[in-house]
This record gives structure tokens, sequence and C-alpha cells, in this order.
């Protein structure tokens, strides 16, 4: 029979392994959902009194551009502060991915009923590749690490790039919203439906922390003025079927010319 001294140290030894167990699932459950990883970008904002005012306001603000996307990254993963709604966030992100965009703009083109709609459709789809192009260029020459991903998915996997600025979700929906507004849109109802909704593509990629809050700024900037390009470099469907016959009489004149050689020869 054991005595009260030794029932009261296993008690106490029980309670501090429950304990010490359950403090390592938290610090492990926080791990795995912290925004940043430990070979993510964190950046050293420290400053001194001798370096020119142009880097101190540049750090000075990468440090809030950093601590704002942070506070906004309320989606990160299932244990963060707004984590039930993840899923529903992922599917607003997943609306302003350029496969399904490029997919139905093609889709639409060829099944199209009118030369109007089909003229539309066509330059819509040019417009996503001109898009897709650009975004590419500045990323590879700014080169600005993503914050790290909270877990493991699997359409990160395919999906999630490794520069982040500027943001291809905030781009994109923002030529394709001036687009719509422009071409397509005619009711105010609408035209706030279309707004509304390129908001909350940009605002999902800070929310599930996959960018800076300055990517999805310059996003948004740099679509909004890519539709410009777009407005000027418009094709019409006329001149797409003329540039498309003159390149085929050219090729069937340099056939038959060297048809004509060939004949001289013999």
């Amino acid at each position: 029979m054991s005595s009260p001294g030794s029932r009261r140290n296993s008690y106490r030894g029980a309670a501090c392994g429950s304990r010490a167990t359950f403090e390592y699932q938290v610090r492990r459950r926080s791990s795995s959902c912290s925004y940043f990883a430990s070979g993510a970008q964190t950046g050293n904002f420290s400053v001194r009194l001798s370096q020119p005012i142009f880097t101190v306001t540049l750090r000075f603000l990468l440090a809030i551009d950093l601590w704002l996307s942070k506070r906004l990254g309320v989606c990160a993963c299932e244990g963060s502060a707004w984590g039930s709604i993840r899923p529903l966030v992922r599917l607003v992100e997943f609306s302003g991915h350029v496969i399904p965009w490029l997919i139905g703009t093609v889709y639409t083109l060829l099944r199209g009923r009118s030369v109007e709609e089909q003229e539309i459709m066509l330059n819509l789809a040019l417009a996503l590749i001109l898009d897709l192009l650009f975004v590419r260029l500045v990323k590879t020459l700014v080169r600005r690490r993503m914050p790290a991903q909270n877990r493991s998915e699997i359409l990160s996997t395919f999906f999630v790039e490794r520069y982040s600025f500027p943001s291809g979700h905030a781009s994109r929906a923002a030529m394709c919203a001036r687009f719509f507004l422009a071409q397509l849109v005619d009711t105010d109802s609408m035209r706030l439906l279309v707004v509304g909704w390129a908001a909350l593509v940009s605002l999902s990629r800070l929310l599930l922390a996959r960018h800076y809050v300055t990517d999805v700024g310059f996003g948004l900037a740099m679509g909004y003025c890519q539709y410009s390009l777009v407005e000027r470099l418009w094709v019409t469907w006329n001149w797409l079927q003329d540039a498309l016959l003159i390149g085929l009489g050219e090729r069937l004149n340099r056939a038959y010319d060297g048809l004509w050689m060939i004949d001289g020869k013999h």
C-alpha cells in the first residue's frame, strides 16, 4: 500500500507530464501555422542615422508592409484566427487563377454566336496572355521571395510560384474587371459585382498569406494600366482575317515561284 506522499508525487508528476505534452502540441501547432518559416524573407529593417534618407524611408515602408501583411494573414491555416473560412477564401482565390480564365475564354470564343462576341473573347484571351507575360517578366526582374506556405497542399504544389512581386491574381483581377466594365457590363448591379469580385480575389491573397500588401497593390495598378494597352492594341475580327489571308497568300506565292524555278531548270 503506497503512502500519501508517494501518491501526491505521482499525481504531481502526471500533471506536469500532461502540461508539458499540451505545451509541446501548442508550440508545434503554432510553428506549423507560422506566417514565415526559418528560411523565409523576414528582412533586416535596422537603420542607422548615417544612412541616406531614401534608405531609411524604404526600410520603414518595408517594415510597415511586413507588419501589415502578417496582420492580414488570418486564414493562413486552419489554426489561424479565421481558419474556419479558409476553404471559402481559397475558392475565391481559385476564381482568379489564369487556368480557368483561359479555358473559359477559349471555350466561349469557339462557341461564340456572333462576330462581336468572338472578337471580344479573342481580345480577352490576348489580354490574359499579355498579363501573364508582364507579371512573369516583373517577377523575374524583382525576385522577391513569397511568404512561406503554411502547409503542404496539392494546389500549392502545382500553382504557387517562388516569387511574389507583383501578385498575378491581383493584376488579372484588375485587368479583367476593367475589361468587363468597358466591354460587357451595362448595369450598376453587375458593375458592383465585378468590382467586388476583383477586390475579394485580391484580398484573398493577403488573407491566405500568399503575398505582401505591396505585391497586391502593385498588381492592381499594373492590371488596371494593362487594359489601356489592350484597348490600344485591340484586334478586330476583320483585321485578323485580312492578316491571315495576306500571310496565306504570301506563302502560296512563294511556293508557286519555287515551282516555276524548278520547272525552268528542267
